[in-house]
């Protein structure tokens, strides 16, 4: 039973259930359903899908996860990135004929789910490590001024199209002499009220008595009274027939799980857009996840995350949806709401599927504008600004990261955005790992310890040349640090050994042996011997295994203070 647990952690949960829990759950899948209705449907709207495909993307995805999911209150469904990239996607795809637009986002959903699954199979989460936190927010804050655009000829009930930052705001410019009035006053109002609402709403509740946790949930739920509000003044007043985009007809009834009809021209069409969804949906996700998890004071698996994502997305893509992940918004609503289980998810799942089966006909007049409104309020909390200053401040290597990833999601669209961000994490991983933090140490006085000659006052001699590496030595860096040796050996004549404080060396691959024997040589010929100290016991082995250490002109010492000390005395 627990080996089962491991891999399916709701088992887990089953043996401490009780009625409380059972009521703290019910009352976050309540709030959480309430907020997740509109958000579904305006989702599947940025997606370019019809409506009743967002609630199809709340229902079995929140199942599937909440069985393999390690975290027990982040919320699965449909989010404004994901479906940014979908539409991104499938707009490219559909126009060369490859595949329909329904058949094509189911595609992009089971392909995103394969990818995840088999990288949690495989145990490959650690991949995820290759974005950087500042290249992350870049591309959403990028991706978040992108939506938010998107969405203005909803607000002013006009037509625009592009895909890109430039052609949006070119094609919205042009169209705009062609607003709707009423279109634009119900958009208007839509986004005051729900910026207000995000603020102001709490406040006012806790002013009838409600608590302030319980307060800012139910705030939470503000797009609901929007969506019924609009629609009954556009239902009352005919505002349909004065060119008010509305939903229409919503079908009623529960998704039915089919594979999707493709061919393998879709699927390689498809493929790269899928895996560049499957990296930024399980960041996004992970992040959450493990912020949440964190206070609680437990632990998510990375690794089973994936699997948990996996399911999910493959659970959306046969129930005809499309691609999903954890939400930063909902998950937080559902922690502070009261959740302790994936048991919450799964009351969730109910409540829309109960959306779907009796409300979708009361959805008929709701306003497209009110929907927009909704996108744009959300993803503009996305946005930050301030990631330019932190990274400038920080790194500038880690600043030219994010402008760039920023700069080409803006002008060249969110795929080639989130894969200029892969690429700029990577380059900027090996950027950091290339020139590693080499410092000349010397001795502190009336101590063992070793520190940087150039801000301690420490003793040296003249004969030993006492060096610190402050990174594991891999073929990326072991060029610099031959290079910084060579250089230091050439300024200081009188030297006749030098000593590789190993203590940061925490793995070494076959180019740093070889750079470390050629470098061994080298010295030899120099009449200068190579000495190191303090190496750890894995990279002893490897170094064992490789023989330098049996052609080492100096010798393997197990401090530094201990190799400075004997070679003092030798050269006295």
């Amino acid at each position: 039973m627990e080996k089962l647990s491991r891999f399916v952690p709701l088992l887990g949960q089953i043996s401490t259930y009780d009625r409380a829990k059972f009521s703290s759950d019910l009352i976050a899948a309540t709030v959480v359903t309430i907020m997740l209705i509109p958000q579904s449907l305006a989702y599947a709207m940025l997606a370019g899908l019809p409506a009743e495909l967002g609630l199809y993307a709340s229902i079995f995805p929140l199942l599937a996860y909440a069985l393999f999911g390690s975290c027990k209150t982040l919320a699965v469904g449909p989010v404004a990135i994901a479906s940014l990239m979908t539409a991104s996607a499938l707009g490219k795809v559909t126009a060369l004929g490859i595949i329909g637009y329904v058949e094509g986002a189911m595609l992009l959903a089971l392909l995103s789910g394969i990818f995840l699954l088999l990288l949690g199979v495989f145990r490959l989460g650690f991949i995820s490590n290759f974005l950087s936190h500042p290249v992350v927010v870049g591309f959403i804050t990028a991706s978040g001024l992108v939506i938010a655009l998107s969405q203005f000829k909803h607000i002013l009930g006009i037509k625009a199209e592009g895909h890109n930052f430039v052609e949006i705001v070119y094609s919205t410019i042009s169209n705009l002499t062609q607003f709707n009035t009423y279109t634009l006053i119900i958009g208007v109002c839509s986004v005051l009220f729900l910026f207000w609402a995000r603020q102001g709403s709490a406040k006012l509740l806790e002013r009838f008595g409600i608590s302030k946790s319980l307060a800012f949930s139910l705030s939470k739920a503000a797009p609901v009274v929007g969506v019924a509000v609009t629609t009954l003044v556009v239902s009352q007043f005919g505002l349909d027939k004065q060119g008010v985009a509305i939903v229409g007809t919503i079908p009623t009834g529960m998704p039915s799980l089919v594979l999707p009809s493709f061919s393998w021209a879709a699927v390689e069409a498809l493929f790269v857009p899928a895996v560049l969804i499957s990296i930024i949906g399980y960041v996004e996700s992970v992040s959450v996840g493990r912020t949440l998890s964190a206070k609680k004071r437990e632990r998510i698996d990375g690794n089973q995350e994936l699997i948990a994502l996996g399911a999910a997305n493959i659970a959306s893509g046969m129930s005809g949806a499309f691609p999903v992940t954890g939400g930063f918004a909902r998950s937080v609503v559902n922690y502070d709401a009261g959740a302790e289980t994936q048991f919450a998810a799964i009351f969730t799942a109910v409540g829309i599927s109960l959306a779907a089966l009796f409300l979708t006909p009361l959805l008929h007049y709701l306003p497209i504008a009110m929907l927009a409104a909704t996108i744009i309020v959300a993803v503009l909390s996305l946005v930050d600004f301030s990631i330019f200053k932190r990274a400038w401040d920080f790194s500038k290597s880690d600043f030219a990261a994010v402008s760039i990833t920023v700069f080409l999601t803006l002008l060249m669209g969110v795929e080639i955005g989130v894969a200029s961000g892969i690429i700029a994490s990577i380059l900027l991983l090996l950027h950091h790992t290339s020139k590693p933090h080499i410092a000349e140490v010397g001795l502190l006085p009336n101590s063992e310890h070793f520190r940087n000659i150039l801000h301690f006052d420490v003793e040296c001699h003249p004969s030993v040349l006492s060096l610190r590496v402050d990174e594991s030595l891999l073929f990326s860096n072991v060029s610099y640090l031959e290079e910084y040796i060579s250089d230091l050996i050439t300024k200081r004549p009188d030297a006749k050994a030098v000593i590789l404080d190993c203590a940061a060396i925490n793995t070494i691959d076959l180019s740093a042996v070889e750079m470390l024997e050629a470098l061994n040589h080298r010295l030899s010929h120099q009449n200068i011997a190579l000495h190191l100290s303090e190496v750890k016991v894995p990279v002893q082995r490897l170094l064992k295994r490789s023989g330098l250490l049996e052609e080492l002109t100096g010798e393997m010492h197990l401090s530094q203070y201990d190799a400075y000390q004997s070679l003092v005395k030798h050269y006295e």
